[in-house]
């Protein structure tokens, strides 16, 4: 029995959802969102204002596909009222960020300036705030939209321009990342 597949979705004033065809469409105060439905499970509208996910079959996978469809449905439901956001932070000396209309860009050490577009539906904005970590001065980035998914492979695709580095920590990481940095070559022979 799926747990999380079983409870009912709630819409907040201001949602609407309406089936299309293979599909969910959810509208909102921030924007509307189309989730793909899968033939092993049954979505109904309740007339209180709840979406219910109900498998066909018994089987294995009719019991994942439940819990998948039930909470990519809520995500969405989410998105469309509150929106998502992840903050990533730009650490290291000389490193820095800034927009240039819709575009980042980035300065990581490379020969060059990174300039990273966003894909539609996608904010992007460098926050004015100063962030120690470290000791280290590090710049704010905030990535914003109403699609979870799209929201985290942005942040995902941005983090892996310059990945954090294992020895001093510089590069790009999330805001709650934690990163455990190794000890150099003369801290483990004993400075010999």
């Amino acid at each position: 029995m799926s747990r999380i597949g079983n409870k009912p979705i709630q819409l907040p004033k201001g949602t609407e959802a309406k089936l299309e065809g293979g599909s969910l469409l959810v509208k909102g105060p921030l924007g509307e969102l189309r989730v793909a439905l899968n033939r092993e499970v049954e979505v109904h509208l309740e007339k209180e204002g709840a979406i219910v996910v109900e498998r066909k079959g018994q089987g294995k996978f009719a019991h994942a596909i439940q819990g998948t469809i039930r909470q990519l449905i809520a995500n969405a439901v989410e998105g469309v009222t509150k929106g998502f956001k992840r903050e990533l932070l730009v650490v290291g000396t000389g490193y820095r960020a800034r927009m240039e209309g819709k575009n980042l860009v980035l300065t990581v050490g490379y020969s060059h300036p990174v300039v990273f577009e966003p894909p539609e539906g996608i904010k992007l904005e460098v926050s004015g705030e100063k962030v120690s970590v470290g000791g280290t001065d590090a710049v704010k980035v905030i990535v914003s939209g109403i699609d979870k998914q799209k929201v985290g492979q942005v942040a995902a695709n941005i983090r892996a321009i310059k990945p954090p580095d294992v020895y001093k920590g510089k590069g790009i990481r999330y805001a709650d990342e934690v990163i455990h940095l190794k000890p150099g070559k003369s801290a483990t022979t004993g400075g010999r």
